[in-house]
This record gives structure tokens, sequence and C-alpha cells, in this order.
């Protein structure tokens, strides 16, 4: 199983949701653990990042030898910045 590294403004985001969506991102970050690119998800062109979309939720996120880090979690309609 690889490693998780949540970078602060996802965790500003998840403390932010309610319960039920929490629990949904949530268990989708832990199956990016299991399996970092499921069939589901897809590569940003021009940039090191894959997306995962949970519900109105989007992931975006990046593989780093065995850590997967978490950039940003935020909803899919909405403009979201990486962060480096």
């Amino acid at each position: 199983m690889l490693k998780l590294d949540l970078s602060r403004k996802a965790m500003a985001f998840l403390e932010k949701i309610p319960p039920k969506q929490f629990r949904q991102v949530v268990n989708k970050v832990f199956s990016l653990m299991d399996n970092p690119e499921p069939h589901d998800s897809q590569a940003l062109a021009g940039y090191p990042y894959r997306r995962a979309d949970i519900g109105e939720y989007r992931i975006i996120y990046r593989l780093e030898e065995e850590t997967v880090k978490i950039a940003v979690i935020g909803k899919r309609n909405e403009t979201m910045c990486t962060e480096n």
C-alpha cells in the first residue's frame, strides 16, 4: 500500500464539507492508495497530476515514488488551483 500526503488546502477543504460527502471523498482517497490509477481517473494534459471524481467532488493528485500526494480537493465545477 502506498503512503498518503495531503496538502493543507486539501485538508482545509475536507474540514468544511458535510459528513456524508466527507466519508465518500475520504473513501476515494484511501482507494487511491491501493490503486493510484483507477479506470475512472484521467491524466491532466501538460501536468504531472491525475484527477479522480467522486460525486460532485474532484481530487487532483500525483504519484511520487511510494506516495500519493493529494494537491487539492474541490467541487467539480468550481475553479481549483494546485500547489506545486
